[in-house]
């Protein structure tokens, strides 16, 4: 299973940007699919989360309002999309799947991740 996030980039305070996370490899299930970041000096933190069949999604307080999770099971794309962005949200933005379908705090694959940068 590999998973790739694409998306990422620099973008000034208030601005936007959709990451994306393609599914590869062999099939592992119907799998719940989360967000989680890391920025420098911290510990990784989750941002959101959602069920395979996209009914149930869950985000961090830091995200409600702002950011929403989507997936497109048909073409094995998980999405984020971001608006509103602060410049607190500067992170690698990593993609995970779980081994169940719903909403999970155990996932277990990861993407590489990809580096947002907003600047103020």
């Amino acid at each position: 299973v590999q998973l790739v996030e694409s998306g990422g980039g620099l973008v000034q305070a208030g601005g936007s940007l959709r990451l994306s996370c393609a599914a590869s490899g062999r099939t592992f299930g119907r799998p719940a699919m989360g967000w989680f970041r890391q920025a420098p000096g911290k510990e990784r933190e989750f941002v959101a989360a959602i069920s395979w069949t996209g009914g149930s999604t869950s985000y961090a307080d830091s995200a409600k309002g702002r950011f929403t999770i989507s997936r497109d099971n048909a073409k094995n794309t998980l999405y984020l999309q971001m608006n509103s962005l602060k410049p607190e949200d500067t992170a690698v933005y990593y993609c995970a799947a779980s081994r169940a379908p719903l909403i999970t705090r155990e996932y277990n694959y990861w993407g590489q991740g990809t580096q947002v940068t907003v600047s103020s």
